[in-house]
């Protein structure tokens, strides 16, 4: 038995370790999901606050929300600039086209349509609704904001952002003791939280087509 708990323990790297890579791996994670939807980014950082519960060391928490909240507004700021280079160009440009595609007609009217109301509160919460980002986006570029209008708006967006998915690894790991068990209880958070809306739209444009039959 003591050769097999030293064998786990030469296994598992110590907790040191595990932040020396932990929190450079979250950071260029969500900036790469901030640049290409491909990283389930929300996921990413609910997971990282449920390891971070279970750790000893202090600030933790804070570290993982500061690393998150950074890596999402550069992340931004860096494609709301190569956007705007696409504007100004007469060929445009792949990110500008990439952020086109992202953005659904419907869905860019509506953002184009609140942005005029209600101005820098909508990009405040676009990444609070899913799928929300990238049309309201593409709205402050066709509106032509310069980057600092734009980031002095996505600034708060993002600290939203980074405490609202981490509040969610919180919920989910302070259930478990086993921090796989909060990992998946996170995930699974963070899945129903992006899927609901558009589920919850594709319900309500259902029941008319049915009651029409």
């Amino acid at each position: 038995m003591i050769r097999i708990a030293a064998a786990v323990t030469s296994v598992v790297p110590p907790e040191s370790t595990q932040q020396a890579l932990g929190y450079p791996s979250l950071f260029l994670l969500v900036l790469i999901g901030a640049l290409v939807p491909v990283v389930p980014t929300g996921a990413l950082v609910s997971t990282a606050a449920v390891v971070a519960l279970h750790q000893t060391a202090p600030f933790s928490l804070a570290l993982v929300f500061m690393t998150a909240s950074l890596a999402a507004f550069l992340g931004d700021a860096a494609l709301y600039w190569l956007g705007r280079r696409g504007l100004g160009s007469r060929n445009g440009s792949r990110w500008l086209e990439a952020i086109r595609t992202r953005a659904p007609e419907d869905r860019l009217a509506q953002a184009q349509r609140k942005l005029n109301e209600h101005g820098v509160a909508v990009l405040v919460l676009s990444r609070l609704v899913p799928a929300g980002r990238i049309p309201v986006m593409l709205a402050c570029l066709l509106a032509k904001w310069p980057l600092r209008r734009f980031a002095r708006g996505n600034l708060p967006a993002c600290l939203a952002w980074a405490v609202t998915y981490q509040l969610i690894g919180i919920l989910g790991g302070s259930l478990f003791k086993e921090p796989w068990e909060g990992v998946a209880t996170a995930i699974g958070l963070t899945v129903l939280l992006g899927t609901a809306p558009s589920a919850w739209r594709r319900l309500r444009r259902l029941i008319p087509a049915q009651r029409s039959q």
